[in-house]
């Protein structure tokens, strides 16, 4: 019960606060251990879903934190790993299970987005930790309710997804100027 309460909390923070690097490279690590753990057999009902997430989330939390001077290299890196996480999340979500296909598609996954984040570096770590956030959202919400999946769960992530970009793009709290 702890591990998809603490999957929500980290997503709603990503969501917020995700274009600060540790906290995105807590998402990812957070995102990446469940990724991982979903294809291992066995790990479904262990301790392991609630220690690999966390471990990971640490250290790559306090790998982003501590690697702040190699900041443009740091971000390729969460780019790579965030698209790859983010496409395992996606299978994950979607209850799709190929095998060998999903580290191929992962691996996909992570090379588009390197690519886009060495183009579009502050909008690119914008939508990754939305889509971070959002994806460690549904997910901890589908291991409180497991009945939640398919359009319901892709609704919910992709409206998290689109608030998360708003809010930390800046789209909220501004007003436009009436003219005169």
């Amino acid at each position: 019960m702890l591990g998809p309460i603490l999957c929500i909390v980290l997503g709603v923070m990503v969501l917020a606060f995700g274009s600060r690097l540790a906290l995105f490279g807590a998402g990812v690590g957070a995102l990446l251990g469940i990724g991982i753990l979903s294809i291992l057999p066995g790990t479904q009902e262990s301790w392991l879903w609630l220690v690999v997430p966390i471990g990971l989330a640490i250290l790559f939390a306090f790998g982003a934190g501590i690697a702040k001077s190699l900041v443009g290299l740091v971000t390729l890196a969460l780019g790579a790993l965030a698209g790859g996480a983010i496409t395992l999340g996606l299978l994950n979500l979607f209850g799709l299970d190929w095998g060998l296909v999903n580290w191929l598609l992962a691996l996909v996954g992570a090379v588009i987005g390197a690519g886009v984040l060495s183009r579009f570096k502050d909008w690119t770590v914008i939508v990754l930790a939305a889509v971070v956030g959002a994806l460690l959202c549904t997910r901890g919400l589908q291991m409180l309710i497991p009945a939640l999946n398919g359009a319901i769960a892709s609704l919910i992530g992709l409206v998290l997804a689109g608030v998360g970009i708003a809010y930390q793009g800046g789209l909220f709290g501004k007003q436009k100027k009436a003219k005169k």
